[in-house]
């Protein structure tokens, strides 16, 4: 899609990175992401509140209500526009005592304040609808206007959609990732009310048209809310995180030989560009214990400069030159693994007694997993007896 100077939406973009967005490559500062996040909501509301006025007095000019119900949702989405604006200033504030993590989650808790205004404007949009498609009044009219009008704002929606998506993309932002499918939609319902006008104006008997698309349009807004709703809900609740963090973490650790492993990663999300991790990295028992917590600062510095991440790492020392409990450790996990081949021990220890051994080990175990805690531990009990009847297993499940 380009712009009717044959500018490209892509090119449009970066020009108004470059005019407005002071040292945009510096993704990770708040700042940064403050200006980015300023300059799309004020190009929204623009072009938002330039769609209400000028569909509002078209669509109450023929007496449509698909066409003013499409100048709320540009309402609506103003409004929205203005929230996002302040909840990026609000999001670039620094950590304080009462806010040790920063204020980035604040973006979660607009979007979930702009899903009750664009499902607000849904409810609205289909109540008129009913009301006209059961009130009889047949009287509309359609002026050549509402079709420059309504080809217009596809255009400019379906550039706001492109022009949120990259800018999302560029900073992590829910916000605006929430703004381009609303944006998306909005350019399909407008064509559904452009081929109302179309049909009633060449057929003016057919006026059940405009209200039967108010309602198709009010319907696809509800949808568009609910998915905006859904959303941010997860991230308030927290959800998995992207794979793409899991990787860049076990990239940062694949460089450094002394860590044999790592497991009980978590990964905490307060907001772009707001990462906490923790995990538990194994390393050699044998080994000088200072050079191995060397290294382990060294992860936690490499994950705070490369991407950001503020890391917590715990050091597990395991014993690697004994044959015997490495024969054992590799028995007792294709032993757990026979249970279900998604299960995963670490942290084995091997505490001998006179009458009888322990065997001390986690096991991850997936959240899909339908096995109670109980189950696998006893499961894994009667798999460690048949290798030594003087052996037990000492079992913490860890879901990941």
């Amino acid at each position: 899609m380009s712009l009717c100077s044959g500018i490209s939406h892509t090119e449009m973009t970066e020009l108004l990175c470059k005019l407005f967005i002071k040292d945009r490559q510096n993704l990770s500062s708040p700042e940064v992401h403050r200006r980015y996040g300023t300059m799309v909501s004020i190009v929204a509301i623009i072009i938002n509140t330039l769609l209400f006025s000028s569909k509002l007095i078209i669509g109450k000019k023929i007496g449509s209500v698909a066409v003013c119900a499409d100048a709320m949702n540009n309402l609506a989405d103003a409004g929205s526009s203005v929230v996002s604006f302040i909840s990026f200033r609000i999001a670039a504030k620094p950590a304080d005592r009462k806010h040790p993590f920063g204020h980035a989650r604040i973006e979660y808790v607009t979007s979930m304040l702009v899903s009750f205004l664009v499902l607000h404007t849904s409810i609205d949009i289909v109540t008129e609808s009913f009301e006209k498609l059961f009130s009889g009044n047949g009287e509309s009219e359609t002026h050549i206007a509402v079709f420059f009008i309504l080809g217009a704002a596809i255009l400019l929606k379906l550039w706001l959609c492109f022009f949120n998506r990259k800018i999302g993309k560029k900073i992590n932002s829910p916000i605006m990732k929430a703004n381009s499918a609303d944006s998306l939609s909005d350019a399909l319902s407008t064509s559904a009310v452009l081929g109302s006008a179309v049909l009633t104006y060449f057929f003016p008997a057919l006026w059940q048209a405009d209200a039967i698309m108010g309602l198709i349009v009010g319907v696809l807004i509800f949808v568009s809310g609910i998915k905006i709703f859904n959303a941010a809900k997860n991230a308030i609740l927290g959800e998995a995180p992207d794979g793409s963090i899991e990787e860049s973490i076990a990239s940062v650790i694949s460089e450094h030989p002394g860590a044999l492993g790592y497991h009980d990663l978590f990964i905490h999300n307060y907001g772009p560009g707001r990462c906490i991790v923790s995990l538990h990295i194994e390393v050699d028992g044998a080994k000088d214990i200072f050079r191995s917590h060397d290294m382990i600062d060294n992860i936690e510095k490499e994950l705070r400069e490369k991407y950001g991440y503020v890391a917590t790492v715990h050091m597990d020392p395991i014993v690697t030159d004994n044959d015997r409990i490495n024969a054992l450790r590799e028995r007792i996990a294709a032993a757990v693994s026979s249970i279900d081949e998604r299960l995963m021990i670490h942290d084995f220890r091997f505490v001998e007694g006179e009458t009888h051994t322990n065997l001390i080990f986690d096991i991850s175990a997936p959240f899909e997993l339908k096995m109670t805690d109980s189950d696998i531990t006893e499961r894994v009990n009667k798999e460690v007896s048949a290798i030594g009847e003087n052996y037990f297993a000492v079992v913490t499940v860890d879901r990941c």
